[in-house]
């Protein structure tokens, strides 16, 4: 019997690999590196807010993972190949990219600035872009594979009447790269996947949790079209990471998948 079948579990080991976490002070970020801490990973954690960024490392060190934490944006050619040299630095190679930062602003299109449409591509698109190139010019140079995991959404192939022409647009924009990338990459053991949830529990999304009036008329029409019911929460993000992030998922590259409870498929 083939060896994996005796202990299918092992697909899904993580424990020391290397993984980059771009966005690790963010509700998708921490929760990435803090399952990937949990799985036996070494981590670079990557995020502009300090405080924050101290606060998840601490959490990860917790869980005994090896952790170095980098306070810097991943805005530019120059800062991603930075994160990518102190991770060959301190660990000596780079197996998984979580790019998990991002930003949206809801404006009507005729409402919103030129500069914060490109403000939010910019954020969302150009560096998950300039990420996966360091990162995948190393794990080419590694010559073994690797996992990129971005952050797309379900706006990403469904619109929204409340003004998110921006950021519809940077995860149409994601799932393209996610595609693209998975081609070109496809022969080389780098797979290239994107998570699209729907509506989860966040700092942004909190008021929509709440026991109020407003809150629970948007809740009560979200839901209409969601089958499971419910809002998302950070917890149903781990599974679907730890499979793009293992050898379960050696097979799958160029995909998105939806963490939404079946928003996608009604």
């Amino acid at each position: 019997m083939n060896a994996t079948l005796k202990n299918p579990l092992s697909l899904f080991e993580v424990a020391g690999k290397v993984a980059v976490v771009v966005g690790a002070s963010g509700a998708f970020g921490a929760l990435a590196a803090k399952v990937l801490a949990g799985a036996g990973a070494r981590l670079v954690l990557v995020a502009g807010s300090r405080k924050a960024l101290d606060e998840t490392a601490a959490e990860c060190r917790g869980l005994g993972a090896e952790v170095e934490a980098v306070s810097r944006r991943a805005d530019s050619e120059a800062a991603c190949a930075a994160v990518v040299a102190t991770t060959v630095t301190r660990f000596g190679r780079l197996d998984i990219l979580v790019v998990a930062s991002g930003k949206n602003k809801v404006a009507k299109i005729v409402d919103m600035p030129p500069a914060q449409f490109l403000d939010i591509m910019d954020v969302n698109v150009t560096q998950s872009w300039l990420m996966a190139r360091a990162a995948g010019e190393q794990m080419l140079k590694q010559g073994d594979g690797g996992k990129v995991i971005l952050m797309s959404s379900a706006r990403g192939l469904l619109g929204h009447p409340a003004g998110y022409t921006a950021y519809c647009a940077s995860k149409s924009a994601i799932d393209g790269i996610t595609k693209a990338l998975g081609c070109e990459w496809g022969g080389s053991g780098i797979t290239v996947n994107a998570i699209a949830p729907t509506v989860f529990r966040s700092p942004l999304t909190a008021w929509m949790f709440e026991e109020n009036d407003k809150a629970d008329a948007v809740r009560k029409g979200f839901l209409a079209r969601v089958p499971k019911g419910r809002l998302g929460e950070p917890e149903d993000l781990a599974g679907p990471l730890l499979f793009l992030a293992s050898k379960a998922s050696d097979f799958y590259t160029g995909h998105i998948l939806y963490a939404d409870g079946g928003y996608t498929a009604g």
